[in-house]
């Protein structure tokens, strides 16, 4: 590789980190730990498949940026606009709640593991804030840096736990979760089915995020990054994803599928939990490492969220209002921006105000979204990469075309079954 390759190359790298960072949340450190508490290494070729078959549609949002200049919110315009309105409903009616669930995880899981006295309301208001904050302050650059650094740490700390509790545990008979496999029939198996695959690695909408953060890199690089070098980026954070989702339901199957401890409902008293076993298992010098861990995780995706809602709400008003072929604003300033910034972020509060009890409610009709909309919104991105947009030489070969024909084809399939059963049942 030349000089001139590596440099084109390092100008990219960066969304691929974000998306990554906002993927490796409540799905990596609650859903895929507790796929393995519960049913042991059962649901790991679940959590494998839906990573393959979302790959394509995920890829496709750096491509369709690198290829055309302009982001995927565009490319749904030129579809009609029915199709950016149909992604503007999905995103309205899910973002408020998602930006609540994360802030909410990663303030809880900081006041526990920190021995933190604060309402958890506050303290969720706090960790929001200083997300602002940071985000105002360093703008897309801090972004950038501070997610490569929670990254290296997240991936570090949480490997190494994997290795350990691997250590720890000579004998795997027993993991392999066939005599749980009956739970996945109940009413509670498939609502848990539904929320692993919904949002493992993220939802499909991210897409989109990614394609306004490839166009923001380069904004702030001055280079517009080859369709090549963009999808290298892309593979770095998703096999970076894909990889620690793995690990955490290892970790999950080897410290807490055997340990008779029924386990919390709520995010945060389950992650604590997990740190809890884990300090238990290998000794108290062990509890900084998994903490560090989680907190990465979770910190992580608030960030990522934080940033990404108001940048796509910004962007749908905008190429909505002025179309697909207007000169993109410079993101993350403008009026527009900060009265995104404080629609989402206030809209977060409220819901975690208001919420109570049903706060759990509102986090099955985000997830069960997620789900259903997932086929809808994968197959306007395969229609926008394969436009007359997109160069020929820059559209999805025949194997990524296959595999996305193929997954498209799952998703209907299992979102009429689970529709069926819903209505059956």
């Amino acid at each position: 590789m030349t000089s001139l390759r590596r440099s084109a190359l390092r100008a990219a790298i960066g969304p691929g980190l974000l998306m990554a960072g906002a993927a490796v949340g409540v799905s990596h450190l609650v859903q895929s730990t507790r796929a393995g508490a519960e049913y042991g290494l059962l649901l790991l070729p679940v959590v494998l498949l839906a990573c393959l078959f979302k790959y394509p549609f995920l890829e496709f949002g750096p491509r369709y940026a690198a290829a055309t200049g302009e982001n995927l919110l565009a490319g749904y315009l030129r579809i009609g606009r029915w199709a950016l309105a149909a992604f503007a409903v999905i995103t309205v009616s899910t973002m408020c709640i998602v930006l609540a669930v994360v802030t909410l995880v990663t303030a809880g899981l900081a006041g526990v593991l920190l021995g933190l006295d604060v309402p958890v309301l506050q303290l969720s208001a706090g960790t929001l804030l200083v997300c602002l904050v940071l985000l105002g302050v360093g703008n897309y650059r801090g972004l950038d840096l501070v997610m490569k650094v929670l990254m290296v740490g997240l991936a570090v700390s949480t490997l190494a736990a994997v290795l350990l509790a691997i250590a720890s545990q000579p004998d795997w008979q027993g993991l392999g979760g066939i005599d749980q496999a009956h739970r996945l029939g109940t009413t509670t198996g498939v609502a848990f089915l539904l929320a692993l695959a919904g949002w493992m690695p993220i939802p499909l909408e991210v897409a989109a995020w990614h394609s306004l953060w490839t166009r923001e890199r380069a904004r702030q690089t001055g280079r517009a990054p080859s369709v090549r070098d963009a999808i290298t980026d892309f593979r770095v954070g998703y096999l970076g994803a894909t990889v620690l989702a793995v690990a955490f339901v290892l970790l999950g199957a080897l410290l807490m599928h055997s340990s008779g401890v029924t386990f919390a409902d709520s995010a945060v008293g389950f992650a604590a939990q997990l740190v809890e076993l884990y300090a238990r298992s290998l000794g108290n010098w062990s509890r900084p490492l998994i903490t560090v861990a989680a907190l990465s995780a979770m910190l992580s995706t608030t960030l990522a969220v934080a940033d990404a809602y108001p940048r796509v709400l910004a962007a749908l008003v905008h190429v909505a209002r002025h179309g697909p072929d207007a000169p993109e604003p410079q993101s993350g300033q403008g009026r527009s921006h900060m009265l995104a910034v404080a629609l989402v972020s206030g809209g977060a509060l409220l819901v975690l105000y208001f919420s109570g009890a049903r706060f759990k409610s509102l986090i099955d009709f985000a997830t069960t979204l997620a789900f259903v909309s997932a086929p809808l919104l994968a197959w306007l991105t395969l229609r926008a990469v394969t436009g007359p947009q997109v160069p020929v030489d820059a559209r999805p070969g025949p194997w990524l075309l296959r595999l996305a024909w193929i997954s498209l084809a799952f998703g209907v399939a299992f979102s009429g079954a689970w529709i069926a059963w819903l209505l059956l049942g």
